[in-house]
């Protein structure tokens, strides 16, 4: 091997690693699927409408937050696909919204009763589109206020949520889940998805005792 593919290799497997070790590092933990479904009522049933709405759009879709930040309501009401481009990776992204998720954007919709389609659905009460910032902390607070009991709940813990309740509902096709998932998620490998979603080893050894004879 000469100096020059030698220092290619290094290059590589340091890339390789700094990508992992940035997707496992992430600090935001998820929520088991019943628990965030539990919170998405309470938020609606508790008149917090535009909350309610980003924690389902963020773990029915896995999208990122700078993405639900960009949607405008025309995007998804009365529709049953949604296709966005998305900032961080520059790929079109297309996402079929179920039919009880129609349902919960058109209640949150009329609740919140916005002046227009054309409006960001995701602003303050200035009018102002939020902040990822400002979204942190907003789920703290909700963290404290309904006893959310993991100790990061960030913009993260909603792409988390949807990724873990995928892979836990695939059974036997674990292995086919994370491969669907780290495409959704672009991510370059499933070995980085499984660092991502925190899926220890004995999970994926748990796959084999769910067949019987």
């Amino acid at each position: 091997m000469s100096l020059k593919e030698c220092f290619s290799f290094i290059y590589k497997l340091l890339k390789v690693n700094i990508m992992s070790l940035k997707y496992s590092n992430t600090t935001a933990d998820y929520l088991p699927w019943d628990k965030n479904l539990n919170l998405i009522r309470r938020l609606f049933d508790d008149g917090n409408y535009k909350i309610s709405l980003l924690i389902s759009l963020g773990s029915f879709w896995g999208l990122r937050i700078s993405d639900l930040l960009s949607l405008k309501w025309y995007n998804k009401l009365d529709k049953d696909m949604l296709i966005l481009i998305e900032k961080k990776t520059g790929k079109t992204r297309e996402i079929k919204i179920n039919l009880q998720l129609q349902r919960h954007i058109l209640d949150c919709y009329k609740g919140i009763n916005p002046r227009t389609t054309e409006d960001f659905v995701f602003t303050s009460q200035k009018n102002t589109v939020y902040s990822i910032q400002r979204i942190n902390i907003i789920f703290k607070e909700i963290r404290e206020r309904y006893n959310i009991d993991i100790k990061n709940f960030s913009t993260h813990s909603m792409r988390k949520t949807m990724g873990r309740a995928v892979f836990l509902n695939s059974g036997t096709n674990s292995e086919l889940a994370l491969v669907k998932l780290s495409h959704l998620f672009n991510h370059s490998s499933t070995a980085i998805t499984r660092r991502y979603l925190g899926i220890t080893k004995d999970e994926l050894l748990e796959t084999y005792d769910t067949l019987s004879f």
